[in-house]
């Protein structure tokens, strides 16, 4: 691991850091003047071999010659990602701001408790180590996002189609990405060197859209003026992305089967047919079938759309793409703003994998841009998430499997009765995205190799810790204990700080935060709790 690199003028502070981080095993670095550090970086910078950077920086703000804030402006300059964590005294209240401003980690009062300076450094180490496999990730991939088995599949079936211009139909809700997909799709296929033109059919009014689509001859209509080529020649010897074919008007729909059959069309007004050369990639987040059903689409244009279908699971099937999708929006934003990119506390990440997400990653990337303008700090807490966010009802964190996107649906049997006493299963909607059905049936798999339904077993739910606390209740009050309010909350607050502290390894920040409560407040409680012993241990 890098080392701590620790500024400070003072040689006891530098010693006494130096000591509690090597108990840690944490290496350091110690400078006593800001020029030193970045002559240091330079030659970090530069390349110099024997050189090795800082995982974080560690700065007193006040030293003869330099102060700790122009440090921290020229360390942001040179190296944007790395933690600083600046040393402040208790009543400089206006460096503190200054720091968070300047884009500080986190800033250390003086003087400062030991285990807690200690706590704060080694958070900074894990944020700075994340934040380099993020960056490493992002590298890696830069196209599309995706580790959760949802998404891998989708990737496996760009790479089988790769070889060929064969039409596929993208289905998935809105703000899932299917436009990403389809330059997936272009980008690794024999037509790749051609023009990728998209069009989405449901945001031009039908007037115009014939004439989007074909083109237009002089004199056709009112105001053509000039002759006009349609997307499908724009896209002659590429791919045309239909996006929401399903509100294509009707009379239009005959026009797209004749160019899909015959290869070629007709300008508005014209006479003379044009060739056409383009593969056809189409997405909606209707129920199609349901549409033919329904007569608002033609039958024999769903199939000759539906060559290969390809489902794209939205943002709750996920879960697991939601940190790194955040992270990335996050870098995203702040390029687009021209800031510094801000990082995201483990409990915020937390509370977004357990939203629904209705808006998918559409909305996840609106919300890290909400957060990028919003959030007052430089890391982003709990409480900075949206109102929407942190008022929607939690959900779980449940990871189905969608399978290899298959060219028809295969119709699921209808659930047995008994299927109604069963456990929640995680099944896709059967609205605007879950109508796929080899998706819907394999996210009934992960529960056994066998499909047919198994009634519940007899009720033998073990009681809620509710129920406990109402029997240890009743038998306090029966015994007459005057302050049974007082002797609960005390243990219910003690098992609850305990059980924190287990989870963070006893780091109290890191606990504070994933309780939902501040550090003075989780300080305060462990002292008049009489748990120091454990919160040290």
């Amino acid at each position: 691991m890098k080392p701590i690199w620790l500024v400070d003028d003072d040689p006891s502070i530098r010693f006494v850091l130096e000591k509690a981080l090597a108990r840690e095993n944490l290496p350091t670095r110690s400078f006593t003047h800001p020029r030193e550090v970045l002559d240091a970086l330079a030659d970090v910078t530069a390349g110099d071999p024997a050189r090795q950077g800082p995982q974080v920086l560690v700065s007193d703000i006040r030293m003869p010659g330099g102060s700790g804030l122009q440090l921290l402006e020229k360390v942001r300059e040179m190296q944007p990602g790395l933690p600083v964590i600046i040393m402040t005294a208790y009543s400089d209240l206006d460096s503190a701001v200054s720091a968070f401003q300047r884009g500080a980690f986190e800033y250390l009062p003086k003087p400062f408790d030991l285990p807690k300076a200690v706590e704060l450094i080694r958070r900074a180490v894990e944020e700075s180590q994340r934040e380099e496999v993020t960056e490493e990730r992002q590298t890696a991939t830069p196209e599309m996002l995706g580790q959760a088995p949802a998404m891998q599949d989708v990737f496996r079936a760009i790479g089988r189609l790769s070889q060929s211009v064969v039409t596929v139909l993208i289905t998935g809700e809105s703000g899932s990405g299917k436009e990403l997909v389809a330059r997936a799709l272009h980008k690794h296929s024999p037509v790749a060197d051609g023009p990728f033109v998209a069009i989405n059919t449901a945001a031009i009014p039908k007037d115009l859209l014939e004439s989007e689509l074909f083109g237009h001859e002089r004199g056709a209509f009112t105001g053509a003026q000039t002759q006009r080529r349609g997307r499908f020649e724009q896209a002659e010897g590429g791919t045309l992305f239909l996006d929401e074919i399903g509100d294509m008007p009707f009379d239009l729909q005959t026009r797209l089967l004749r160019v899909l059959s015959d290869g070629q069309f007709y300008r508005v007004g014209g006479h003379a047919a044009v060739k056409s050369h383009v593969r056809v990639i189409a997405a909606t987040h209707q129920n199609l079938e349901q549409r033919v059903k329904e007569g608002g689409f033609r039958e024999d244009l769903f199939h000759r759309l539906n060559v290969i279908r390809l489902r794209l699971p939205a943002l709750r099937e996920r879960h697991a793409d939601v940190p790194m999708l955040t992270r990335h929006f996050l870098q995203q934003s702040a390029r687009q703003l021209g800031v510094e990119p801000k990082r995201i506390s483990d409990a915020a990440l937390a509370r977004l994998e357990q939203f629904s997400f209705p808006g998918n990653v559409r909305q996840l990337e609106n919300i890290c841009h909400w957060l990028t303008v919003m959030a007052p700090a430089q890391v982003i807490s709990l409480q900075d998430l949206p109102p929407e966010v942190l008022e929607a009802p939690l959900v779980p964190v449940a990871e189905p499997v969608a399978a290899t996107p298959s060219p028809a649906p295969v119709p699921l049997p209808e659930p047995a009765p008994a299927a109604a006493a069963m456990a929640p299963v995680a099944v896709p909607s059967q609205g605007a995205a879950g109508w796929a059905a080899p998706s819907a049936d394999a996210s009934i798999r992960p529960l056994g190799d066998a499909v047919a339904p198994v009634a519940a077993p007899p009720v033998a739910t073990p009681l809620g810790w509710e129920h406990a606390l109402e029997a240890e209740a009743q038998k306090l009050l029966a015994t007459g204990e005057p302050d049974v309010w007082d002797v609960l909350n005390r243990r219910f607050e003690s098992q609850l700080i305990r059980t924190a502290l287990v989870a963070t390894h006893g780091r109290r920040m890191e606990a504070a935060q994933r309780l939902g409560i501040g550090r003075n407040t989780i300080t305060r409680k462990i002292q008049e709790l009489g748990l120091d012993a454990a919160d040290e241990g």
